[in-house]
């Protein structure tokens, strides 16, 4: 099918060596396979990895930089010799690309995050080729993506993409690594993320790249929550990127969210940054999750932070578990003072707006599906 827009990840073992620098065949190769897209009719965008595994060989280090501001001098480097790599490669194929470098806070920030979908927009209606990549210039480890998996999955739901192809040099996702374990199962299509899935996935795959396919999975958590198909695959040879599109790729297909989030949702859910957190009891925790029901006070056991009325927090349960997100209408003094009472008596202590502390329009709950609920 032509027309669609597509969101294409490559990570930085895809288009480096080991001992650091680009390789430029592989640069080529895979500005072959997304202008066959292109020529095709497609919206396509590049979430590139790689930068600080191009350039660390530039300044003299032996080794990929663990220190923060090595970390940063070194992207700052390999940045330039990477676009400079993916102009050439599309000029060749006519193909304008442009650059955006983007942070956590470009996405937490409303304002900042409709900027970047307007650009993104206009760039795509010119027929250009977007390449995003993380700012790791100036950002540091408290606010990183940590790897551009879950960039890619927040470009994708910001854009609002038919689909997300990340690209692994692995073909797809496994119930154990089959590079140590010749009899794990291969998933070829994934409908909901379970903890065993999570489990199951394995930690950083090389020297120079920093994602693993854990990272992958909860870039699938965001985009298929986004109502964003994914695919977590391999493409090496000519022609495997237009079957991975096609839907006969070599990998894992994740499905998209029958009911995908409104925007201020996937902001609440995903690019938000919780300002604190409340603790609820076990019926509380089926009212938010099974019942589509609002939070009351009378579920809650406790809250910590210093959270305002309109501040995103975040919702876990007795044992700390994560249930969620949502836009509390109380102040962290508010909620401590009224935990565990009747909303009559909340309405008789406290002067509030409103009696839900979370309503149900503004909670985003998590995707994953606990084992226990299915044994």
């Amino acid at each position: 099918m032509s027309g669609q827009r597509i969101v294409v990840k490559i990570g930085s073992s895809s288009l480096t060596s080991e001992e650091g620098g680009l390789n430029r065949e592989q640069v080529q190769f895979f500005a072959g396979e997304l202008a066959a897209l292109h020529q095709a009719g497609h919206q396509v965008l590049l979430v590139t990895s790689g930068a600080q595994a191009a350039g660390f060989r530039k300044l003299g280090y032996p080794v990929k930089p663990k220190i923060i501001h090595e970390k940063q001098a070194a992207a700052a480097v390999g940045q330039a010799l990477l676009m400079q790599a993916y102009q050439e490669a599309f000029l060749t194929r006519g193909i304008a690309v442009a650059q955006i470098l983007l942070t956590r806070p470009d996405f937490s920030n409303r304002g900042r995050a409709q900027n970047a979908q307007r650009t993104i927009e206009e760039l795509l209606k010119q027929r250009a080729l977007p390449i995003i990549n993380e700012n790791d210039t100036v950002a540091v480890d408290e606010i990183k993506f940590g790897d551009n998996d879950s960039l890619s999955a927040l470009v994708a739901n910001l854009v609002r993409a038919d689909g997300l192809y990340i690209l692994t040099d692995m073909d797809g996702v496994y119930s154990a690594d089959p590079r140590k374990e010749p009899d794990a199962i291969k998933f070829e299509r994934i409908e909901v993320l379970t903890d065993e899935l999570y489990r199951v996935a394995g930690g950083a795959g090389t020297a120079v790249g920093t994602g693993g396919m854990r990272s992958k999975i909860e870039a699938a958590r965001i985009a298929m929550q986004g109502g964003v198909p994914l695919f977590v695959g391999r493409v090496s040879e000519p022609g495997d990127l237009s079957d991975a599109v096609a839907g006969t790729g070599r990998g894992t297909y994740f499905a998209s969210s029958h009911h995908s989030l409104s925007s201020k949702k996937q902001w609440v859910g995903f690019l938000s940054v919780p300002q604190g957190r409340i603790i609820v009891d076990n019926g509380a925790e089926t009212a938010l999750m099974n019942n589509g029901r609002s939070l009351l006070p009378a579920g809650v056991i406790a809250a910590s932070g210093d959270f305002h009325p309109g501040d995103v927090v975040e919702v876990v349960n007795s044992d700390g578990r994560l249930l969620g997100r949502g836009v509390t209408h109380y102040a962290a003094w508010q909620v401590t003072a009224v935990a565990g009472l009747s909303s009559e008596e909340v309405m008789r202590r406290i002067e509030v707006a409103r009696v839900e502390i979370i309503h149900r329009d503004e909670w985003v709950a998590s995707t994953i599906v606990k084992e226990a609920d299915h044994a």
